[in-house]
C-alpha cells in the first residue's frame, strides 16, 4: 500500500494542482449562499487537489493512468 502513495508529481504538476485546488475552494466558498450541493462538491474537490499538491501525489497516476502535467 505504501507504494501506492509514493510521490509521483514534479514541481509543475504540484503547482497546477495547488492553483486549481485553491480556485475550486474559493469558488465553492463564494457559491455557498446560492447552491449548497455545488458548494460542497467544489470545496471537497478543492481540498483534495490541495492535498495532492502538498503530498506530491496524484490519484490518477497512482492508478496507472498517464496525465499530461
Amino acid at each position: 500500500m505504501s507504494r501506492f502513495f509514493t510521490r509521483n508529481l514534479e514541481f509543475r504538476g504540484r503547482l497546477v494542482r495547488g492553483v486549481l485546488g485553491a480556485l475550486s475552494l474559493i469558488t465553492g466558498i463564494i457559491l455557498a449562499d446560492f447552491y449548497l450541493w455545488v458548494c460542497l462538491g467544489l470545496v471537497a474537490l478543492g481540498l483534495f487537489a490541495i492535498f495532492e499538491a502538498v503530498r506530491g501525489w496524484c490519484l490518477m497516476r497512482a492508478c496507472g493512468l498517464r496525465t499530461k502535467v
